[in-house]
């Protein structure tokens, strides 16, 4: 550690509570990293210093004073760019959105604003949350913190990358289709992608769906856990949400691997993964597995995955993008038209046949768990690329038939409604952030944080798998 902001948000909080660090120090030793880094990584893309420091100020005198002090307290907590925030700009990373500033807090942010946490700025992320390359005509690209020319990934790259380079201690994401998870392997952070309704959303229309859940991002497993605690909260408004938030625990044991079977896929058996990445994840499965008292290699049975997930993400785009799209199609990017207009083509049977086939997959993943604990698979299927490329197009010569298919071995397990949680794993052929994908089925978020948790302290005793750090000074 070298400044305050470098330190982890669970650390930071206990030196706050007995009176060793000051939560001035830590906000002022943020804004000193952000001021020093953003200008080349653009994670930051709105922030309330003046505000974020007077919160700061009453934060250390709660402490000095002797009060009692709520779970988040004194720590600066970045907010990602789809979530509303009082006062503080909120685009959605869309130019229709370029100018609005929020007269209230959204459910999500005020939960985590009640539980202490100083929210002081939004991370940069695609339009509306649309695709895994963080980039927008309202703020530019995020920048990959161990090589800025290359992409965070998406869409809450501004969130990994502002952990990744210290600038806070925690920051919220949101998962569709690896939305939390890809940026978190990209950068070598931890991303947590709750089960639905754990953290509840009420601002979205379509909330009956399962597939987009918001979630925490922090640099370890506790950390994001951390703040996982200060998300939760039962709230009527979203359908899923239930009294399942009570099985996540307060505090995170080191879970005694060697009792748990594992399953291990490179692939899931349904995406392409460039091969240099299959062999990084065959090195780190040979690093690891003896960790566990059982491993093997199996696939999930994930066949018509693809459609089903791209018929059901279309459907979303048109509910929530048709009236812009007629009215400002000029104002929206690539990848929101694309998703929209692919929507209008699918017929109602489609959309019924996409939803048979979701359940089928439901059915049989919840059923693969019956003889193994966790599955264990890469978080994205090739190294960071230049964030000046939209997408990836192809993966060992083989064209990618959507901006998304890169994506698949993230939003397969979306389509499954599983619990996941990508933590770093060392480098791959590049030198850049390698992450795994720790998994368990619907319902399983207790287990899979804590096997996480487990195995990312074992990981960090080994320098083949430990955690990345960027180097500041090249930043």
């Amino acid at each position: 550690m070298t400044q305050p902001c470098d330190l982890g948000a669970l650390s930071a909080r206990k030196l706050i509570g007995h009176k060793q660090l000051s939560p001035v120090e830590l906000m002022k030793s943020c804004l000193d990293r952000i001021s020093a880094c953003n200008e080349k990584v653009n994670a930051i893309v709105a922030i309330d210093a003046d505000r974020a420091m007077e919160r700061a100020r009453q934060d250390e005198k709660a402490v000095m004073d002797g009060q009692d002090l709520p779970l988040l307290h004194g720590l600066p907590v970045a907010i990602k760019d789809l979530e509303s925030v009082e006062g503080l700009r909120t685009t959605f990373g869309s130019l229709l959105f370029e100018n609005h500033v929020p007269d209230e807090d959204e459910s999500s942010v005020e939960t985590i604003r009640s539980a202490g946490g100083n929210i002081f700025c939004k991370t940069n992320t695609p339009e509306f949350g649309a695709g895994a390359n963080t980039k927008n005509r309202v703020y530019g690209a995020t920048g990959n913190p161990f090589n800025t020319d290359l992409t965070s990934a998406g869409s809450s790259g501004g969130s990994a990358a502002a952990l990744a380079c210290g600038m806070t201690p925690l920051a919220t994401g949101s998962d569709y289709g690896g939305s939390l998870r890809t940026p978190a392997a990209y950068c070598g952070v931890t991303g947590f992608r709750p089960s639905p309704g754990m953290v509840p959303i009420d601002s979205s229309s379509l909330r009956f769906s399962p597939f987009s859940v918001l979630g925490p991002m922090g640099r370890t497993v506790e950390d994001a856990h951390l703040l996982l605690l200060a998300q939760m909260d039962i709230n009527c408004q979203d359908p899923f949400s239930s009294e399942d938030i009570y099985s996540i625990p307060t505090s995170l044991v080191d879970t005694d691997l060697s009792s748990l079977r594992i399953a291990y896929s490179a692939d899931l058996g349904c995406s392409p993964v460039d091969l240099n990445i299959r062999e990084i994840f065959s090195q780190r499965i040979a690093d690891i597995c003896h960790y566990f008292g059982e491993s093997f290699d199996r696939a999930p049975y994930m066949e018509h995955v693809h459609e089903t997930f791209e018929i059901l993400r279309c459907v979303s785009f048109v509910a929530e993008h048709q009236s812009q799209l007629e009215q400002s199609r000029d104002l929206l990017g690539p990848n929101v038209i694309d998703n929209t207009e692919r929507g209008q083509q699918y017929s109602l049977k489609d959309v019924a046949w996409a939803h048979t086939q979701q359940a089928e997959i439901y059915d049989r993943f919840q059923r693969y768990f019956d003889d193994c604990d966790i599955l264990i698979c890469p978080t994205a299927a090739v190294s960071p690329f230049p964030h000046k490329q939209l997408t990836v197009t192809e993966i060992n010569g083989e064209e990618m038939p959507t901006y998304m298919r890169w994506l698949s071995l993230a939003y397969a397990l979306t389509t499954a409604v599983s619990s996941v949680c990508s933590i770093p794993c060392g480098v791959d052929h590049r030198g850049m952030p390698f992450g795994l994908q720790i998994v368990g089925p619907k319902g399983a978020d207790a287990l899979v944080l804590e096997v996480a948790h487990s195995l990312q302290i074992a990981c960090e005793t080994n320098p083949s798998t430990s955690r990345p750090v960027p180097m500041m000074n090249s930043v």
